[in-house]
């Protein structure tokens, strides 16, 4: 594998924040994506102090795309407060589309086109579009050209009761027909993930996200969201669960393979509504402006993999790539933040990053990376308790990350992220 450096100007991370992230189909229910991302992007402006003409773009990621919004970013931008002449657009990559839009952002930096860019993500999944069958949509759009009482009569009649059916989206691949719990079941069985390690990571993840929520930690991430016509203010994740325990989760019953599957509601994310944005500015810029330059980026990748086989090995991929091509190692990381999709998905990528088969089958490398110290590993929690809007969560890996340097007084963090379509991320934070 070729040794690659990050080159180009010094990118920081300024700054992030987000929206409480809640339940689909509660509190954020009659709202749209671009709303709960304006709230963020507010919520950052008024965060930093920073003037939002000095915003030379902002990028976002969503998942759950709606035709009236067609660029959410733009729309996201104008409503929170950003002059309409800063450019704005949107980038998708499932799971990982916030990680891609910070990426973008980051290397518009890096090759000198801009100093000052928002990115980060927003999805809203209680407003998950729903359409009609393609036959029903055929029907609809040649029925724009009727112009007689006759062929409107001619129309109506040929309609079926099955051209009604609503398509909802699926949280499903579209090469594999599989989703993503019934791939991580294959994953996890191929790797010999058994039930009670699943539940045993799922229930840590609760606990410890309902620890930080108490110390005032997710606090200092979170933007309070206002909207009409109340206007109370919504402060909280309503996602973890405090009283999660391992024999709890026991109890629950599979939810994709009914009869010999380990994966449940519980040991799973959930749909989730939220945005999450971050501030990153050329070192350079940072310095002038008065920020703090701390927390720079060192290096990401991106990853794909079979969607056969390996749909949600991402994280592993991306690990080994950035800890070789920087020449790091575990013992280098203070700080890890891994995207839950499912307990299981975890369990399997730290099986493999500590697998002298998969570095040798896999990654074409003589030693596996190493076990993950888990005292070092998503210690707040992580998208199974504080759940995961698709197009938002990178930007939450990210925020979560700078302050836990800072707090720690640590050096190096590694983020990483699985999405659908069989594709990783990884990113390494330095705090120089």
């Amino acid at each position: 594998m070729a040794k690659q450096s990050y080159v180009g100007r010094k990118v920081v991370v300024v700054d992030g924040t987000r929206t409480p992230f809640l339940k689909s189909g509660t509190g954020y229910r009659d709202l749209m994506a671009y709303q709960l991302g304006a709230v963020a992007i507010s919520g950052l402006l008024k965060k930093t102090s920073l003037d939002a003409a000095q915003v030379e773009r902002v990028i976002m990621g969503t998942v759950v795309h709606n035709i009236v919004t067609s660029n959410v970013a733009r729309e996201c931008a104008l409503t929170g407060g950003i002059p309409f002449t800063t450019p704005a657009h949107t980038v998708s990559q499932a799971c990982i589309s916030a990680n891609q839009a910070i990426a973008q952002g980051a290397d518009l930096i890096r090759l000198g086109h801009a100093d000052v860019v928002v990115v980060g993500g927003t999805d809203c999944v209680s407003d998950i579009p729903i359409g009609f069958p393609k036959k029903m949509r055929t029907k609809l759009f040649a029925s724009q050209k009727i112009r007689s009482t006759g062929e409107w009569l001619k129309f109506v009649l040929s309609l079926r009761p099955s051209d009604f059916k609503p398509e909802v989206p699926q949280i499903a691949e579209y090469s594999t027909g599989r989703t993503m719990g019934q791939d991580c079941e294959l994953m996890g069985t191929r790797f010999g993930v058994t039930r009670e390690e699943q539940d045993e990571f799922a229930a840590r993840s609760h606990q410890l996200a309902a620890k930080a929520a108490g110390e005032g930690i997710l606090a200092n991430e979170i933007t309070p969201a206002e909207f009409p016509p109340s206007f109370k203010a919504i402060k909280e994740d309503n996602t973890y669960r405090a009283d999660t325990t391992v024999e709890k989760l026991a109890k629950l019953r599979p939810a994709f393979d009914k009869k010999n599957g380990t994966i449940t509601a519980g040991n799973a994310s959930f749909l989730t509504d939220g945005a999450a944005v971050v501030l990153l500015m050329s070192e350079e810029k940072a310095k002038a402006l008065g920020y703090d330059t701390s927390v720079q980026i060192r290096d990401y990748v991106f990853t794909g993999q079979d969607p056969n086989e390996e749909l949600l090995l991402g994280p592993a991929y991306a690990t080994y790539k950035l800890l070789q091509r920087q020449n790091l190692t575990l013992k280098d990381l203070d700080v890890i933040e891994f995207h839950e999709a499912f307990a299981s998905q975890i369990v399997t990528n730290l099986k493999a990053l500590n697998s002298d088969q998969f570095a040798k089958e896999k990654m074409g490398l003589s030693a596996k990376v190493g076990e993950i110290n888990m005292d070092k590993f998503n210690i707040h929690g992580g998208s199974l308790s504080l759940g995961h809007p698709f197009g938002a969560t990178g930007a939450r890996l990210v925020t979560t990350a700078i302050n836990r340097l800072k707090r720690e007084n640590g050096k190096l963090a590694l983020l990483a992220a699985c999405a659908a379509g069989a594709h990783g991320h990884g990113m390494i934070l330095e705090k120089v």
